[in-house]
């Protein structure tokens, strides 16, 4: 009987330990390669996500509009096609020797100026900046604008950059004034175009040839020369009479009597009395 006994007991322990390896086996059953990839796929989810790249379409210097410049008037002026009309540019910052004004001689090297004007931006479109800082067009309804050639030359700084021109403020500083004004003292030292071609004082000449001689402390009115190139003189009391420089390398100069100014081209400013 006891026999039995253990052969029963014998028996069931067998069948307990085929159960419990059966058990064991399957769970350490290597996972399918689709099932263990999935693992790894949601545990590099948690990583810090690619920075998405800048869209083709996002704003840039580049995307102001293109306007075809139909011709070129001088140095420092060009004329475009604006909405359908044409419209008259002036530089700002610059000022080229003079060419087209019929009252007066054709300046030392304006002609190499206009000429530089037309060699850049003929059969060319161009992008304008309007400077908040001036009004936006002069006292001849010229649109007042730095000007970029369509690959980007940077038409205004160009021409002092290569003495083709002088850095000019008219009243109140610009945008670039700083930029220009370096730039000029570069050009000058290094004898650039204007800088090395005009003697001192006639790259923006002034009318007479007594005009080089110093004046005596009797000559108080002061000869200024706007961004239009116009000849306008400022007698002591006159509103911008303080204010008002002269620059002898622009052809500016002082004057001593208002009939000597208007002989030789000056007129007398508005905001004299």
């Amino acid at each position: 009987m006891k026999k039995v006994y253990y052969l029963v007991v014998a028996t069931l322990l067998a069948l307990v330990g085929i159960v419990v390896g059966s058990a064991l086996n399957g769970a350490s059953t290597t996972l399918p390669v689709s099932q263990s990839a999935s693992i790894v796929k949601v545990e590099s989810s948690t990583d810090t996500p690619a920075i998405p790249p800048v869209s083709a379409t996002q704003t840039t210097p580049d995307s102001s509009p293109l306007y075809e410049v139909v011709r070129v008037v001088d140095g420092d002026t060009i004329k475009i096609l604006l909405d359908g009309k044409e419209e008259t540019v002036r530089l700002i910052g610059v000022d080229t020797p003079e060419t087209v004004d019929p009252r007066k001689a054709v300046q030392c090297f304006g002609i190499e100026a206009s000429k530089k004007t037309k060699e850049w931006l003929a059969d060319r479109s161009v992008r304008i900046e309007i400077d908040p800082t001036q009004f936006e067009r002069d006292k001849y309804s010229r649109l007042l604008a730095y000007v970029y050639r369509d690959d980007g030359l940077f038409v205004n700084r160009e021409l002092i950059a290569q003495g083709f021109a002088h850095e000019y403020t008219y009243n109140i500083p610009y945008k670039y004034q700083s930029d220009f004004q370096t730039t000029e003292r570069a050009a000058r030292e290094e004898g650039r175009g204007l800088w090395m071609a005009c003697p001192v004082g006639e790259a923006m000449p002034s009318s007479p040839a007594s005009a080089s001689a110093s004046p005596d402390s009797s000559c108080t009115i002061k000869g200024n020369i706007n961004a239009s190139g116009e000849k306008i003189y400022h007698l002591p009391g006159c509103g911008s009479y303080t204010k008002t420089t002269i620059d002898a390398s622009r052809g500016e100069r002082m004057l001593c009597t208002e009939a000597e100014a208007q002989q030789a081209g000056w007129r007398k400013a508005l905001n004299c009395s």
